[in-house]
C-alpha cells in the first residue's frame, strides 16, 4: 500500500446538506428505542450493533445498499450512530435517525476500526447472531479484545412483530399501493404478453404511486413477480420471457416497498378460459383462503390455525401439494433481508396472535406439470389484528368469478 493511502482516514464524518424528512415521527423512534434499551438491560449489555437491513432501517430509519460493504448501527443507553462506506458519502447522514460515522476504502477493515471508535471500553455487546458472519465476527472481536458478544436478533424480532400506528399506517399504505399495481398488471395482460411486459407496468404504477403519496421516502425495491405456465409452480419463481397464452394459469404477485416495509397482493388468475380440472383446484384453494381469514383473530395460535386449515387440503387428497406455510407477519422486510421467524402460521409456531400484529393468509398448493390443472394456485390477503377480530386491509378480488382475464 502507498504511503499516501496509509495517510488517508480511516474514519470520518461527512455532513451534507439537510436531513431528509423522516419516515416516522420522533416520538415513534424514541418508542422503538426505549424498547430496545429496556432490552439491553434485561440482556446486560451497554451497547448493540446491528448489522442487518432490517434492525438498522427499524431503529435506525436508514435502508443501506451493501453492495459487499458492511454497514451498521451503534445503540448505548444514550446514543445511536449509524456506521456507512464512504461511496455513499452524505446520504446515510441525512436519513439516520441519530448521528452517522463513515469508514473509508483506503485501509481493509476501517469498518470495524469505526464500530471500535464508537465502542470505547465496551464489556458486553449486543450483536445479531442471525445476520452476522463467522467473519465478520472474529473480526469485531479482534477489533474489540475481550468482548462478550450477546445474542439481541430473538428479543428484537420480538418487539418488531407487534407494530405501532405508524407502522400500521404505512402498511395500509403499502396494501392500497400493491391492489393499484394488481389493477395495473390486469390491464396489461394479453396473448402473447411476455411476463416481464405485464411485471414493468405493474411496478411502475405502484412506484408512481408510492412518490405521490411519500415524496420523500427512498424508492427501492418495489417489484412483481408474474408468471405464467409452469413458472407458477413456485411462489418466489423471477420473471421470464415466456408469454401469455389462452388457457395460462398466471400468478399476480406485487410487492410495493416503502422505507423498507413490504406489502403483497398475490392472486390466482387464467387467461381467456379455465378448465375443470383447474377450476376444482382454483376452488379448493379459495375455500382454504376463506376459512383461514375467519381463523385469523386475538387469541389464535399460529400452529391451531395451520392444523385446522391441513384438514380441508386433506379431505380433498391434496395436503401433499401444499408447499409452505400459510402466512407471515409484515413490517421491515424483504426478499433479500429480515423476517420475523417467530410469527408464521405453521405447525410448529406457538405464537398467539395480539392486537398490533399484522399477518397475511395465503394457502398454496402445486399441482406437478403433466397432470390436469397443472400450475401453482395461491391467493394472499393482508391482516390487522385489532382488539376484536382481525381487519383485511387486502380489497383486490380473488377467485374465478373474478380473475378470469378475458382474451
Amino acid at each position: 500500500m502507498s504511503s499516501t493511502a496509509m495517510e488517508r482516514p480511516q474514519v470520518i464524518n461527512l455532513p451534507n446538506g439537510d436531513r431528509v424528512p423522516p419516515m416516522f415521527s420522533p416520538q415513534e423512534m424514541e418508542r422503538r428505542l426505549g424498547s430496545l434499551r429496556a432490552l439491553m438491560g434485561e440482556l446486560d449489555v451497554e451497547a448493540v450493533l446491528f448489522t442487518s437491513y432490517h434492525n438498522i432501517n427499524y431503529y435506525g430509519d436508514f435502508l443501506y445498499c451493501s453492495f459487499g460493504r458492511l454497514y451498521g448501527l451503534v445503540v448505548t443507553q444514550t446514543d445511536q450512530t449509524s456506521i456507512s462506506a464512504n461511496i455513499d458519502y452524505g446520504q446515510p447522514g441525512r436519513r439516520t435517525y441519530g448521528e452517522n460515522l463513515v469508514y473509508t476504502d483506503w485501509q481493509r477493515d476501517n469498518y470495524f476500526r469505526a464500530a471500535a471508535k464508537l465502542l470505547p471500553g465496551v464489556r458486553r455487546l449486543g450483536i445479531e447472531f442471525d445476520h452476522m458472519t463467522l467473519q465478520v465476527r472474529e473480526k469485531l472481536e479482534r477489533a474489540l479484545p475481550g468482548v462478550e458478544l450477546v445474542d439481541v436478533s430473538a428479543g428484537c424480532m420480538r418487539r418488531r412483530m407487534i407494530k405501532s400506528p405508524e407502522e400500521i399506517a404505512i402498511i395500509r399504505n403499502g396494501a392500497r399501493t400493491a391492489d393499484i399495481g394488481g389493477e395495473a398488471v390486469v390491464k396489461a395482460i394479453h396473448d402473447g404478453v411476455p411476463e416481464y411486459e405485464v411485471a414493468l407496468a405493474g411496478t411502475q404504477a405502484m412506484v408512481r404511486e408510492i412518490a405521490k403519496t411519500y415524496p420523500h421516502s427512498e424508492l427501492m425495491d418495489t417489484w412483481v413477480w408474474f408468471q405464467s405456465g409452469i413458472n407458477t409452480d413456485g411462489a418466489h419463481n423471477p420473471v421470464t420471457s415466456r408469454r401469455v397464452q389462452s388457457g395460462d394459469i398466471l400468478s399476480l404477485n406485487c410487492f410495493p416497498m416503502i422505507q423498507g416495509y413490504y406489502t403483497a397482493l398475490e392472486r390466482t388468475l387464467f387467461f381467456d378460459h379455465c378448465d375443470d380440472a383447474s377450476l376444482r383446484y382454483w376452488e379448493i384453494n379459495v375455500e382454504v383462503h376463506e376459512r383461514g381469514l375467519e381463523l385469523i383473530k386475538p387469541g389464535a395460535r399460529c400452529r391451531d390455525i395451520a392444523t385446522e386449515l391441513n384438514e380441508i387440503f386433506r379431505g380433498y387428497g391434496v395436503l401433499e401439494n401444499r408447499t409452505f406455510g400459510y402466512g407471515h407477519s409484515f413490517g421491515v422486510l424483504s426478499h433479500y433481508y429480515g423476517r420475523e421467524a417467530g410469527l408464521e402460521l405453521r405447525e410448529d409456531i406457538e405464537t398467539v396472535l395480539e392486537p398490533g400484529m399484522v399477518v397475511s393468509m395465503e394457502p398454496m398448493i402445486t399441482i406437478p406439470e403433466g397432470q390436469p390443472g397443472a400450475g401453482g394456485y395461491r391467493e394472499h390477503d393482508i391482516l390487522v389484528i385489532g382488539e376484536n377480530g382481525a381487519e383485511n386491509i387486502t380489497k383486490f378480488p380473488y377467485g374465478p368469478e373474478h380473475n378470469i382475464v378475458r382474451a
